[in-house]
């Protein structure tokens, strides 16, 4: 009887675990998903959006070349940005996301907002031990990068924002 009852709550919060994730979840296939992110940055850039999706090659020659310095970051740019990690399917990520742009748009010219897809680039992931998503990095001109974790608020942004400008 004990059995039976532990059984069903085990089976119970597995069915509550998976709903959450599948709501959570983008629905269409990797393909949609591949083509939707290429539309959507394609359409950014046309539009003058300041968000920048960005590939682990350009990674290393525009922001920090990590294969060559593994052990110090060397910020390449002469403007603080934000880095942040995401995936198309993270639900925490994609509420994120109209934050950054905000503050991409709010901060044209004065700071920097590069997006990396961990499922496309994970050699740069990797490089940067992302084990939970949304993560970004603030990164000032000189210094050591901000590392947060989470759908931040506008007001923890605005508050990183200003220890790197």
């Amino acid at each position: 009887m004990k059995m039976n009852l532990v059984c069903k709550f085990a089976i119970l919060a597995g069915s509550a675990f998976l709903l959450f994730l599948s709501s959570s979840c983008h629905s269409g296939s990797q393909a949609d998903a591949t083509q939707s992110t290429q539309s959507a940055s394609l359409s950014a850039q046309a539009e003058g959006d300041e968000i920048i999706h960005i590939s682990a090659s350009e990674f290393r020659k525009q922001i920090f070349d990590y294969q060559a310095s593994p052990n110090k970051f060397v910020y390449k740019d002469q403007t603080p940005a934000i880095i942040d990690f995401y995936a198309d399917w993270c639900g925490p990520c994609r509420k994120l996301s109209p934050k950054l742009e905000a503050v991409a748009k709010k901060y044209k010219g004065k700071l920097k907002v590069y997006k990396v897809n961990v499922d496309k680039e994970m050699e740069l992931a990797r490089a940067f031990n992302v084990q939970s998503i949304p993560m970004c990095l603030f990164v000032p001109v000189k210094g050591s990068p901000i590392q947060t974790m989470g759908n931040l608020s506008e007001e923890d942004i605005e508050k990183t924002i200003s220890q790197i400008l």
